[in-house]
């Protein structure tokens, strides 16, 4: 068997191209997750607690529950997209199954509470998804604009020099110097040369900074392939206190977690006279871990037997990432055969640092005796507040701008009921999250709705949830002003989640 190597380039801090403001906002963004109890209600659990996916919205939540409790949670997901690129429709669908949710709550009852105040105490050792990263889509279409234009607008004004292999370097060589020396553009502007995309305009002259493109113009059928995987989660350690019987109070540390692996390719295919490259085929793929860290505190109180009311806030989660990527480019010439530039080297952006925005979130819920219940959350978070940073020497002042101008505050409205008939629970809930792009044609509000049972054993519970979610985006194929080519999509969810609960 043949060994393939991959060598580790790491990429100049001057021409950091790795991270856009989709990414800032991918790790920004937490999704309705937790218990099938919590996902029945669409998550309106802030003046509520007693269930432990509550945490995630008030970490008072611990404090309601009446006995240790523990839980482990199921979730499928089955995911549409439809996908609208020049008129020509495609649909990807998939399914993704994970573990959502594990944790417990143990309650310790305090005998002496008169003296005190404090009537319990609570634990929370909590693991929580909030992103399903898993993604897919595929589009196809015909466009007068063509991919050549990224290596074409990169390489202008650099020297031929540069980019042109010396006698014994291999592609592996050169593409590793540029990567450490100069940057991202000068990758992408060797990959087009080597490849015979772009030509110089006087190819005896080393000091050459003008380029011409070896495809001409006319039309260009195109497809393009997505598929995504990984997911950001959280471990939270709680704690929670009753107080005067009316009033709970609680604290999560929160230690997250960020796994995204995405795979591109993107095919043209032309017939345009003149052109030299009637194909050509791109690969790139991008890999992302991080770490970081966030607090939250929040109360609950008890208006009177029927009325609760609840509010909370979530700091900003610090977060430290790092991203890889390797491309491969191929091109084909009716005449002059394949051209295959692999050169399998790992590019290593520098750390940087993200900081999301923080939440505040206000509740209350109408509680009617043992028999049901109604329960409202609202949520705010400013996603312009978003800020990116590196101690490494990346100029990240262009994303930030990018931030501040394309984002803005969004709100989020959770509505849920649950009535019990015996040792049955029916739940149902909406939600409504407004969109963080200032322009909604780049990213849409999403809607969702749920419904969901339970049925208690006393000391064992199992809970079964149904949550569908629809939302409309744009997306580009490539963070590159030289080509703005993107999709319409319609994205639909649908969710199954179980969950098994038991009081010790």
């Amino acid at each position: 068997m043949k060994k393939i190597f991959l060598f580790v380039s790491v990429i100049s801090m001057s021409f950091l191209n790795a991270q856009d403001i989709t990414d800032a906002l991918r790790y920004s963004q937490q999704e309705i997750l937790g218990t099938a109890r919590f996902r029945a209600m669409s998550g309106a659990f802030g003046a509520l607690g007693g269930d432990i996916s509550s945490l995630q919205i008030n970490p008072a939540g611990s404090a309601v529950f009446l006995n240790s409790y523990g839980s482990l949670t199921l979730s499928t997901k089955h995911t549409d997209n439809d996908v609208n690129y020049f008129n020509r429709f495609n649909n990807r669908s998939f399914r993704s199954t994970n573990l959502n949710q594990l944790g417990a709550v143990f309650v310790y009852q305090n005998k002496n509470y008169e003296s005190s105040g404090v009537n319990k105490i609570s634990l929370g050792l909590t693991y929580d998804q909030t992103t399903d990263n898993a993604n897919k889509l595929f589009a196809s279409g015909r466009s007068s604009n063509s991919i050549s234009s990224i290596f074409l607008n990169e390489a202008q004004g650099l020297p031929l020099s540069l980019i042109s292999r010396r006698t014994g370097e291999t592609i592996e060589d050169l593409y590793s110097f540029l990567g450490e020396n100069e940057g991202y553009r000068a990758q992408q502007a060797f990959l087009g040369y080597e490849a015979f995309i772009i030509e110089p305009s006087n190819s005896n002259n080393p000091d050459n900074t003008s380029y011409s493109s070896n495809i001409s113009s006319g039309f260009f059928d195109q497809e393009y392939y997505l598929e995504s995987t990984g997911l950001n989660g959280k471990f939270t350690i709680n704690g929670g206190a009753q107080i005067n019987n009316n009033f709970y109070l609680g604290i999560n540390l929160n230690s997250h977690f960020i796994n995204y692996d995405k795979v591109t390719e993107f095919f043209e295919g032309n017939n345009n006279t003149g052109s030299t490259i009637n194909e050509i085929i791109f690969t790139n793929k991008l890999s992302t871990a991080g770490a970081g860290f966030s607090a939250q505190i929040g109360g609950i109180a008890k208006v009177n037997k029927m009325i609760r009311l609840g509010a909370s806030y979530e700091s900003p989660t610090w977060c430290l990432i790092e991203e890889e990527t390797t491309q491969r480019l191929e091109t084909i010439s009716d005449t002059d055969g394949r051209a295959v530039i692999n050169p399998r080297i790992i590019n290593v952006f520098p750390e940087y640092k993200l900081r999301t925005p923080a939440k505040a979130t206000g509740s209350i819920a109408l509680l009617f005796d043992q028999q049901g219940l109604i329960s409202l959350d609202y949520s705010y978070k400013d996603y312009s507040t978003i800020k990116t940073s590196s101690n490494e020497g990346s100029n990240l002042t262009n994303l930030n701008n990018d931030i501040d101008s394309n984002l803005q505050g969004a709100s989020t409205i959770r509505i849920g009921t649950e009535w019990r008939f015996d040792n049955w629970s029916f739940r149902s809930g909406y939600s409504f999250e407004e969109s963080p792009y200032k322009n909604n044609f780049i990213l849409g509000d999403k809607t969702g709705y749920s419904i969901g049972a339970g049925y208690s054993f006393g000391k064992f519970k199992i809970d079964a949830a149904y949550n569908y979610t629809e939302q409309q985006r744009t997306e580009e194929f490539y963070s590159n002003p030289s080509f703005t080519n993107f999709v319409l999509i319609d994205n639909y969810t649908q969710n199954i989640t179980i969950s098994v609960g038991m009081n010790f």
